[in-house]
Protein backbone atom coordinates (compact mmCIF):
# COMPACT_ATOMS: atom_id res chain seq x y z
CA UNK A 1 0.00 0.00 0.00
CA UNK A 2 2.90 2.46 1.15
CA UNK A 3 4.65 1.57 -2.08
CA UNK A 4 1.65 2.09 -4.22
CA UNK A 5 1.32 5.49 -2.61
CA UNK A 6 4.17 6.47 -3.11
CA UNK A 7 3.73 6.21 -6.98
CA UNK A 8 0.20 7.84 -7.13
CA UNK A 9 2.21 10.98 -5.63
CA UNK A 10 4.62 11.02 -7.48
CA UNK A 11 2.97 10.39 -10.54
CA UNK A 12 0.29 13.20 -9.94
CA UNK A 13 2.91 15.49 -8.21
CA UNK A 14 4.74 14.80 -12.15
CA UNK A 15 1.11 15.38 -14.02
CA UNK A 16 -0.55 17.98 -12.49
CA UNK A 17 1.35 19.77 -10.23
CA UNK A 18 -0.86 19.09 -7.01
CA UNK A 19 0.82 18.98 -3.53
CA UNK A 20 3.93 16.69 -3.37
CA UNK A 21 3.80 16.77 0.43
CA UNK A 22 0.98 16.44 1.00
CA UNK A 23 -0.39 13.68 3.73
CA UNK A 24 -3.57 13.19 2.64
CA UNK A 25 -3.50 11.96 -0.76
CA UNK A 26 -0.72 9.35 0.77
CA UNK A 27 -3.41 8.18 3.56
CA UNK A 28 -6.24 8.10 0.88
CA UNK A 29 -4.54 6.03 -1.09
CA UNK A 30 -3.29 3.49 1.72
CA UNK A 31 -6.91 3.33 2.51
CA UNK A 32 -8.10 2.59 -0.76
CA UNK A 33 -5.39 -0.06 -1.22
CA UNK A 34 -6.36 -2.05 2.14
CA UNK A 35 -9.95 -1.89 1.64
CA UNK A 36 -9.92 -3.44 -2.26
CA UNK A 37 -7.11 -5.45 -1.44
CA UNK A 38 -8.65 -7.22 1.56
CA UNK A 39 -12.19 -7.37 -0.67
CA UNK A 40 -10.49 -9.23 -3.39
CA UNK A 41 -8.52 -11.70 -0.81
CA UNK A 42 -11.96 -12.66 0.45
CA UNK A 43 -13.69 -12.87 -3.03
CA UNK A 44 -10.41 -15.37 -3.59
CA UNK A 45 -10.92 -18.12 -1.08
CA UNK A 46 -14.88 -17.93 -2.36
CA UNK A 47 -16.44 -15.41 0.47
CA UNK A 48 -19.08 -13.51 -1.22
CA UNK A 49 -18.38 -9.79 -0.71
CA UNK A 50 -22.28 -8.74 -1.76
CA UNK A 51 -23.50 -8.64 2.16
CA UNK A 52 -20.40 -7.44 3.07
CA UNK A 53 -20.98 -4.28 0.59
CA UNK A 54 -24.41 -4.16 1.76
CA UNK A 55 -23.19 -3.74 4.76
CA UNK A 56 -20.69 -0.98 4.52
CA UNK A 57 -22.86 0.60 2.60
CA UNK A 58 -25.36 1.16 5.72
CA UNK A 59 -22.47 1.63 8.25
CA UNK A 60 -21.25 4.06 6.00
CA UNK A 61 -24.23 6.32 6.33
CA UNK A 62 -24.36 5.85 10.36
CA UNK A 63 -20.46 6.71 10.34
CA UNK A 64 -20.97 9.50 7.89
CA UNK A 65 -23.77 11.25 10.48
CA UNK A 66 -21.82 10.26 12.84
CA UNK A 67 -18.63 11.72 11.62
CA UNK A 68 -19.88 14.92 9.78
CA UNK A 69 -17.26 17.37 11.03
CA UNK A 70 -14.41 15.03 10.24
CA UNK A 71 -15.88 14.18 6.69
CA UNK A 72 -16.57 17.65 5.89
CA UNK A 73 -12.48 18.43 6.94
CA UNK A 74 -11.68 15.29 4.78
CA UNK A 75 -13.72 16.87 2.20
CA UNK A 76 -12.70 20.00 2.00
CA UNK A 77 -8.72 19.15 2.18
CA UNK A 78 -9.53 17.40 -0.87
CA UNK A 79 -10.64 20.08 -2.44
CA UNK A 80 -7.92 22.89 -1.34
CA UNK A 81 -5.64 20.03 -2.88
CA UNK A 82 -7.30 19.35 -6.57
CA UNK A 83 -8.76 23.04 -6.47
CA UNK A 84 -4.93 24.01 -6.00
CA UNK A 85 -5.14 27.22 -4.20
CA UNK A 86 -2.42 26.30 -2.36
CA UNK A 87 -0.07 24.36 -1.77
CA UNK A 88 2.97 23.27 0.48
CA UNK A 89 5.58 25.56 0.42
CA UNK A 90 3.11 28.41 -0.12
CA UNK A 91 2.92 31.94 2.15
CA UNK A 92 -0.70 32.06 3.12
CA UNK A 93 -2.58 34.71 5.63
CA UNK A 94 -5.96 33.81 6.86
CA UNK A 95 -8.65 36.60 7.30
CA UNK A 96 -8.49 35.47 11.26
CA UNK A 97 -4.49 36.38 11.30
CA UNK A 98 -2.83 33.52 11.30
CA UNK A 99 -0.20 33.14 8.47
CA UNK A 100 2.83 31.40 7.45
CA UNK A 101 3.89 28.60 5.22
CA UNK A 102 2.22 25.39 4.41
CA UNK A 103 3.87 22.91 5.90
CA UNK A 104 1.34 20.12 5.46
CA UNK A 105 -2.19 19.05 4.50
CA UNK A 106 -3.53 16.14 6.00
CA UNK A 107 -7.13 14.52 6.21
CA UNK A 108 -8.34 16.88 8.98
CA UNK A 109 -6.22 19.64 8.96
CA UNK A 110 -3.81 22.07 7.24
CA UNK A 111 -0.29 22.99 9.19
CA UNK A 112 1.25 26.40 8.96
CA UNK A 113 4.63 27.22 9.92
CA UNK A 114 4.83 30.64 11.24
CA UNK A 115 7.58 32.86 11.06
CA UNK A 116 8.07 31.91 14.98
CA UNK A 117 8.64 28.96 13.74
CA UNK A 118 5.35 27.39 15.77
CA UNK A 119 3.14 25.01 14.18
CA UNK A 120 -0.30 26.61 13.45
CA UNK A 121 -3.04 23.54 12.85
CA UNK A 122 -5.74 24.62 11.25
CA UNK A 123 -9.18 22.51 10.73
CA UNK A 124 -9.41 22.10 6.53
CA UNK A 125 -12.89 23.40 6.95
CA UNK A 126 -11.10 26.70 8.27
CA UNK A 127 -9.06 26.79 5.37
CA UNK A 128 -11.70 26.05 2.86
CA UNK A 129 -14.09 28.45 4.19
CA UNK A 130 -11.72 31.34 5.25
CA UNK A 131 -10.75 34.36 2.94
CA UNK A 132 -6.72 34.26 2.50
CA UNK A 133 -4.31 35.59 0.65
CA UNK A 134 -1.80 33.14 -1.04
CA UNK A 135 1.60 35.53 -1.27
CA UNK A 136 3.09 32.69 -3.96
CA UNK A 137 0.24 33.47 -6.39
CA UNK A 138 0.40 33.74 -9.31
CA UNK A 139 3.59 33.97 -8.40
CA UNK A 140 6.39 34.36 -5.58
CA UNK A 141 7.43 38.01 -6.27
CA UNK A 142 6.32 40.21 -4.25
CA UNK A 143 6.05 44.40 -4.52
CA UNK A 144 8.01 45.89 -1.68
CA UNK A 145 6.58 49.47 -0.55
CA UNK A 146 8.73 51.67 1.95
CA UNK A 147 7.44 54.95 3.63
CA UNK A 148 9.73 57.26 3.51
CA UNK A 149 9.79 61.51 4.19
CA UNK A 150 11.97 64.45 3.58
CA UNK A 151 11.64 68.14 4.56
CA UNK A 152 10.27 70.67 2.24
CA UNK A 153 12.63 72.69 1.69
CA UNK A 154 14.32 69.28 -0.09
CA UNK A 155 15.06 69.61 -4.12
CA UNK A 156 12.41 66.35 -4.98
CA UNK A 157 13.66 65.93 -8.13
CA UNK A 158 16.93 65.18 -6.72
CA UNK A 159 15.48 62.95 -3.77
CA UNK A 160 14.18 61.08 -6.62
CA UNK A 161 16.99 60.71 -8.17
CA UNK A 162 18.79 59.41 -5.36
CA UNK A 163 16.39 57.19 -4.03
CA UNK A 164 16.05 54.86 -7.10
CA UNK A 165 19.24 54.96 -7.06
CA UNK A 166 19.94 53.38 -3.87
CA UNK A 167 16.84 51.52 -4.51
CA UNK A 168 18.98 49.84 -7.53
CA UNK A 169 21.74 49.29 -5.62
CA UNK A 170 20.11 47.59 -2.61
CA UNK A 171 18.54 45.29 -5.34
CA UNK A 172 20.99 44.80 -7.20
CA UNK A 173 23.59 43.48 -4.30
CA UNK A 174 20.91 42.25 -1.96
CA UNK A 175 20.26 38.23 -2.91
CA UNK A 176 16.51 38.23 -2.70
CA UNK A 177 16.13 41.48 -4.35
CA UNK A 178 14.93 41.51 -8.23
CA UNK A 179 17.97 42.77 -10.25
CA UNK A 180 15.80 43.93 -13.09
CA UNK A 181 13.35 45.46 -11.72
CA UNK A 182 13.13 49.27 -11.97
CA UNK A 183 12.29 50.48 -8.47
CA UNK A 184 9.62 53.71 -8.22
CA UNK A 185 9.41 56.39 -6.31
CA UNK A 186 5.68 57.95 -5.70
CA UNK A 187 5.61 61.57 -3.70
CA UNK A 188 1.85 61.38 -2.37
CA UNK A 189 0.93 63.99 1.09
CA UNK A 190 1.80 66.98 2.67
CA UNK A 191 2.27 66.26 6.29
CA UNK A 192 2.82 68.32 8.87
CA UNK A 193 6.47 68.85 8.80
CA UNK A 194 7.18 66.87 5.93
CA UNK A 195 6.49 65.74 2.34
CA UNK A 196 5.94 62.37 2.48
CA UNK A 197 6.24 59.22 -0.47
CA UNK A 198 6.45 55.82 -0.66
CA UNK A 199 9.19 53.26 -2.32
CA UNK A 200 8.01 50.16 -4.16
CA UNK A 201 11.02 47.27 -4.83
CA UNK A 202 10.55 44.04 -4.85
CA UNK A 203 11.21 41.08 -3.55
CA UNK A 204 11.71 37.50 -4.71
CA UNK A 205 9.49 35.53 -2.04
CA UNK A 206 7.56 37.07 0.89
CA UNK A 207 10.63 36.34 3.62
CA UNK A 208 12.90 38.07 1.89
CA UNK A 209 11.15 41.89 2.05
CA UNK A 210 12.03 42.02 5.71
CA UNK A 211 15.50 42.19 4.98
CA UNK A 212 15.16 44.24 1.87
CA UNK A 213 13.37 46.71 3.72
CA UNK A 214 16.89 46.78 6.42
CA UNK A 215 19.26 46.98 3.97
CA UNK A 216 17.37 49.94 1.59
CA UNK A 217 16.74 51.87 5.11
CA UNK A 218 20.18 51.82 6.27
CA UNK A 219 21.64 52.91 2.70
CA UNK A 220 19.11 55.56 2.07
CA UNK A 221 20.03 57.16 5.71
CA UNK A 222 23.51 56.93 4.50
CA UNK A 223 23.13 58.58 1.39
CA UNK A 224 21.07 61.24 2.20
CA UNK A 225 23.37 62.61 5.02
CA UNK A 226 25.71 62.46 2.29
CA UNK A 227 23.99 64.48 0.21
CA UNK A 228 22.51 66.96 2.89
CA UNK A 229 18.90 65.73 2.30
CA UNK A 230 17.35 65.64 5.73
CA UNK A 231 14.77 63.83 7.23
CA UNK A 232 12.26 65.83 9.35
CA UNK A 233 10.95 65.16 12.53
CA UNK A 234 7.78 66.41 14.26
CA UNK A 235 8.07 69.76 15.81
CA UNK A 236 5.75 71.43 18.07
CA UNK A 237 5.26 74.70 19.29
CA UNK A 238 4.27 74.93 23.02
CA UNK A 239 2.66 78.28 24.22
CA UNK A 240 2.53 78.81 27.91
CA UNK A 241 0.53 81.67 29.83
CA UNK A 242 2.11 83.07 32.45
CA UNK A 243 -0.28 83.76 35.52
CA UNK A 244 -0.31 87.28 37.29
Amino acid sequence: ARIISGVVQNYVWKAEGILPSASILGSLVEVSVYIFGGLILLQTFGVSIAPILTALGVGGLAVALALQDTLSNLFSGLHILLSRQIKVGDYIKLSTGEEGNVADISWRNTTIKAMSNNMVIVPNQKIASSILTNYDMPDQELSVLVAASVCYDSDLEQVERITVEVAEEVMASFMGGIKDFEPVVRFHTFGESSINFSVVLRAKEFADQYMLKHEFIKSLHVRYRQEGIKIPFPIRTVYTKQME
